[in-house]
């Protein structure tokens, strides 16, 4: 699991599969993956895989792809992962009915759903997808790549408008994700379900004093959010921080750091790759930094971090979703001049630094996902119930005064 989706995807069908019985159908590029298999069945045994055969292409591939596909009404982002094996296996579990409800896993998933949801279908909103469009949008410079961003934001506006509509029921991960799709669909047909953390994983360990002013960025880096965030952060917040504090440090830590964010490296900072065990820096970590400009949904990472007794500074993006208070359990800043100024404070006052840690300790320790897996799973309990007509509730209701005494 190497994304913030992945994480959250594997950890509510691994606390469903201990209720229900769970088919996770997972499909994937390239050819198959005996062990992957292998080691996806330990976890659910009636898992079934399907390697699509598509080579995985290179950013020049990509380009010519996407211009190919420019005329197409589908965005890009969902367009490019419809598999017609996918599409086939889909359609025949719904002919058997084989389940009660179906979960289209992220937006991108329901490319591969038949027209006719025959079955009772719930689609699983990570993020609002259109939202992300927008704000890359608005905040991309280069006049080029803002015109391919606004086509795709317009094509995925009409794209998700329809599909939240398609299915019986939505699940969201935030109360604001839940209002942007209140213009699209019913607000009775869309239940939230927060982000959780996995509390073994992640623990606080007050005990433990940071040995320097380390300051600490976690997330995916081939995913343009983190690098559009990490690239205003090193410009615009990182050398007021080291012109007031010389001894701070800056480790970036995540898989697939493309060439824009190795070009980050520098005396105070550090570009990692993927690592081991995140735990192992989070712990030598004084901070926890995310400074997001674009995203939806919300960030795992910010539980995590707050899980394992970390001071967080983000931006309102950063954390929007998420029950925070910003100046309890995390600061809020979206200025650069805000940012640096809340890190320097964090970085020499260690007794206000402790009081946030605890504080977003304690606030981390309500989302174990077990938790949130039993939501989901009373909201699919609650969505597969059928529905029954007026007429029938009317003679329900003329049974019951009949067989009173």
């Amino acid at each position: 699991m190497h994304s913030g989706g992945d994480i959250r995807s594997y950890n509510i069908a691994r606390q469903l599969a201990r209720k229900h019985d769970v088919t996770f159908l997972s499909y994937y590029d390239g050819t198959a993956d005996a062990d992957y298999e292998r080691r996806l069945k330990e976890h659910f045994p009636r898992a079934l895989c399907i390697a699509t055969g598509k080579a995985q292409p290179s950013t020049l591939a990509r380009g010519i792809d996407y211009v190919g596909r420019i005329a197409s009404p589908l965005p890009y982002a969902v367009g490019r992962f419809a598999s017609k094996a996918v599409q086939e296996a889909i359609q025949h579990s719904f002919d058997e009915r084989k389940f009660d409800v179906a979960v289209c896993d992220f937006l991108d998933a329901a490319v591969n759903f038949p027209t006719d949801l025959s079955v009772t279908s719930v689609l699983f909103q990570h993020n609002v997808e259109t939202e992300i469009w927008r704000r890359h949008a608005e905040t991309e410079a280069n006049p080029v790549k803002r015109r391919m961003y606004n086509i795709e934001f317009k094509k995925m506006l009409r794209y998700e408008r329809s599909i939240t509509r398609k299915f019986h029921h939505v699940i969201a991960v935030s109360d604001h994700d839940r209002s942007l799709m209140e213009s699209w669909v019913e607000g009775s047909r869309i239940t939230v379900v927060p982000t959780g953390v996995d509390l073994e994983q992640y623990k606080p360990d007050f005990s433990y004093s940071p040995p320097s002013p380390l300051v600490l960025f976690v997330g995916a880096m081939d995913w343009e959010p983190n690098v559009d965030g990490m690239e205003y952060f090193c410009r615009e917040i990182w050398p007021a921080v080291v012109a007031e504090n010389p001894a701070a440090r800056l480790r970036i830590v995540g898989r697939n750091p493309g060439e824009r964010v190795q070009r980050l490296s520098a005396p105070s900072i550090e570009v990692t790759g993927r690592v081991p065990s995140v735990m192992e820096h989070l712990r030598q970590a004084a901070a926890v930094v995310v400074p997001l400009r674009i995203g939806g949904g919300t960030r795992l990472k910010i539980y995590e971090a707050m899980a394992a007794g970390k001071a967080v500074i983000s931006t309102s993006i950063g954390a929007e979703g998420l029950d925070v208070r910003n100046g309890r359990d995390i600061l809020l800043a979206d200025t650069a001049e805000a940012f640096s100024s809340a890190i320097l404070t964090l970085l020499r006052d260690s007794i206000r630094r402790e009081q946030y840690e605890r504080a977003a300790a304690a606030t981390a320790a309500h989302f174990d996902w077990s938790v949130i897996g039993e939501k989901f799973g009373r909201t699919l309990e609650m969505v597969r119930e059928p529905a029954i007509s007026a007429e029938e509730a009317a003679y329900a209701g003329e049974q019951v005064k009949t067989c009173r005494p």
